[in-house]
């Protein structure tokens, strides 16, 4: 296990310096899942749900708080995303929609915080817009599932 990257030799936390880093292409994907009832699902599926179209405002939701990320997480670097894509899965067996971020960029640091942050945020539109409906929605299994690019090279969750 290596040395965390956010404290100096002191222990104070500081952001890394990456300016000295190449810029190369860096591709992140994150996961998550909501569960919820069938009939919470059903209103989802249906467009019933009394704020309109859920999926729909969650995906917007999920791509503004990947290009929010450094405000909300201290030592995050603003970064220009290139690429933002955010799908959704329905898994009716299990009543619950599984949200899948991809987030890329060209620059010195990696995108898997932002990939992760439009995942919570997305499942957290859905548990806000459908509360009414089912206050006992629980989101789980936020993840990173997958990182390409930069020094450390490509990573991919067993």
């Amino acid at each position: 296990m290596g040395k965390l990257s956010h404290f100096d030799t002191s222990g104070q936390a500081h952001m890394v310096d990456v300016g000295n880093k190449p810029q190369t292409k860096r591709r992140a994907v994150a996961s998550g899942v909501i569960k919820m009832l069938p009939t919470t699902l059903k209103l989802i599926q249906q467009g019933d749900a009394k704020k309109g179209d859920v999926l729909g405002v969650a995906r917007i939701a999920a791509i503004q708080a990947s290009k929010k990320t450094s405000e909300l997480i201290p030592l995050c670097h603003p970064i220009a995303l290139t690429r933002v894509s955010i799908t959704f899965e329905v898994d009716e067996k299990d009543t619950s929609i599984i949200c899948t971020a991809t987030t890329e960029t060209t620059g010195q640091t990696g995108v898997e915080m932002e990939a992760l942050t439009a995942v919570s945020v997305g499942l957290l539109t859905i548990y806000d817009m459908c509360k009414a409906a089912d206050r006992g929605m629980v989101m789980c299994e936020i993840k990173l599932l997958a990182k390409h690019g930069g020094k450390s090279g490509n990573w991919i969750a067993s």
